[in-house]
């Protein structure tokens, strides 16, 4: 979308503030761990699952199947293609060492994060995972990324369900055919979301990956995201609205932008200190602890997450390869102004890079992602362009939007503007096809057939940018 002047801005409105290219823009006036909590895979205190990933279940039996079915206004998520089913487990980590600086400093940081992990056959017989519980649902109805086409009270957001099943046993081995409970046959990939998106709302593709045989782990950050439910019931509603009011009043846009960032990158970063956590300091279950591979770790984000995944990236050796879908990676309101760069901007990186953006969107045309390709160098890069997309197909509106459409009867303007022209099953296609193959082949050595390589006929959506 083109602000004054040309300029070219893509708008979203969450939480009173607007979201643009990733990044919040003023509007005018006007641990202790716990472990196994179900938290948005199923309402705080329900469905907790001790026996996830190998662990006994307490009590033993037959694990329990949701008794309500998919609602008669329930939408659906694409089913994912890996060899696997996906199991998942939520987890409440504590940063005991770090103040929450969205809470003034008076409590430590919290966060709810998901692991969603390749689980055994049969994993059907276990609850299907709420892509958010009920008040996340109210609170993301009332406040989203959606909502200049989408009005609150006509979707049904507690009724989605994902393709993984809370609780559900690991699978055994690797997808090599190796079958030791004791080999770390995981790559992990963190995923962050856009600002003002919950971690559900990248489930399309996450729940592939992990199908595909990824431990992917999905972060909220909290007091980011519209509402985040902790076990104990407390709902951390975002705070956004007011740190923007308080930014445009002081002409502090600037810093609020970089604490954004720097929050998000170190939740990435302390999340990556649970997961290497042995033994009784260990938030995960012991079947899936001792399966992840910390050794291949990746991370992807979408919006603000993408900058997010590339920041911690440059900040944190342990990301072996980053993938930024459509997010601008500078401190600006503006996709083509170079001005306050990030640290990766000015550095680049040395481990290799996946850009994919929307229709337009390219190194050429983003001062930020022109500033990263130019100070990369000796590594892998593409920029990739997904024809007809928009920023928000990558991520689970692209699947949403149109079956919202159909039951709201929303004009085609509406649609195109939040999920562009390109044909849902396509842009999910492609967008599976080739962020497996980046992973496969940076965190695994896998071949990927050439697809990274150069435009193939199977995906004629997707542009190669040199």
């Amino acid at each position: 979308m083109r602000g004054a002047g040309g300029r070219r801005v893509r708008r979203f409105v969450v939480a009173g503030a607007l979201v643009a290219a990733g990044v919040l823009v003023a509007l005018p006036a006007g641990g202790r761990k716990s472990a196994g909590v179900a938290g948005a895979e199923g309402t705080a205190g329900a469905n907790r699952m001790a026996g996830v990933a190998g662990v006994a279940r307490p009590g033993g039996g037959t694990p329990r199947v949701a008794a309500d079915g998919p609602t008669a206004d329930a939408m659906t998520l694409p089913a994912t293609t890996g060899r696997y089913q996906v199991g998942t487990v939520a987890l409440h980590l504590t940063h005991w060492a770090r103040a929450d600086p969205w809470a003034g400093g008076r409590t430590h940081r919290e966060l709810m994060v998901s692991v969603r992990y390749p689980a055994r056959a049969g994993a059907g017989r276990y609850p299907p995972a709420l892509q958010l519980s009920a008040r996340e649902a109210a609170a993301f109805d009332a406040r989203n990324n959606l909502s200049e086409q989408v009005p609150p009270g006509k979707v049904q957001w507690a009724a989605t369900r994902t393709s993984a099943h809370v609780g559900a046993p690991l699978a055994p081995g690797s997808a090599t055919g190796v079958h030791r409970a004791s080999r770390k046959w995981l790559p992990v990939v963190l995923y962050s979301p856009g600002v003002g998106d919950p971690r559900s709302f990248g489930s399309t593709l996450c729940d592939e990956l992990a199908s595909r045989g990824y431990a992917v782990v999905t972060i909220d950050h909290t007091y980011e995201a519209p509402a985040v439910e902790f076990p104990d019931g407390r709902l951390a509603r975002s705070v956004l609205a007011a740190e923007l009011a308080k930014a445009q009043k002081t002409g502090r846009i600037t810093e609020l932008l970089k604490k954004v960032s720097g929050v998000r990158v170190a939740d990435a970063r302390f999340v990556l200190d649970e997961l290497a956590g042995r033994g009784a300091a260990s938030p995960l279950p012991s079947g899936l602890r001792r399966a992840l591979d910390l050794h291949a770790v990746g991370m992807l984000g979408q919006s603000a997450g993408g900058f997010t995944a590339v920041q911690t990236m440059h900040d944190d050796r342990r990301i072996k390869a980053a993938v930024n879908l459509d997010g601008v990676m500078g401190y600006t309101q503006r996709d083509d102004d170079p001005s306050n760069p990030s640290t990766v901007g000015r550095e680049g990186v040395d481990r290799p890079l996946l850009l994919m953006g929307m229709a337009g969107n390219t190194h050429h045309t983003v001062a930020s992602w022109g500033a990263v390709w130019r100070h990369s160098t000796g590594t892998w890069l593409r920029d990739l362009t997904l024809r007809g997309s928009r920023h928000a197909s990558y991520t689970d509106a692209e699947a949403l939007v149109p079956q919202i459409a159909r039951r709201l009867g929303l004009p085609h303007k509406d649609v195109t503007a939040l999920i562009g022209t390109v044909d849902p099953a396509r842009a999910v296609a492609a967008q599976r096809a080739y962020v497996s193959a980046f992973f496969d082949r940076w965190l695994r050595g896998r071949d990927d057939g050439g697809l990274l390589d150069g435009p193939s006929g199977r995906f004629p959506e997707v542009q190669f940018v040199p």
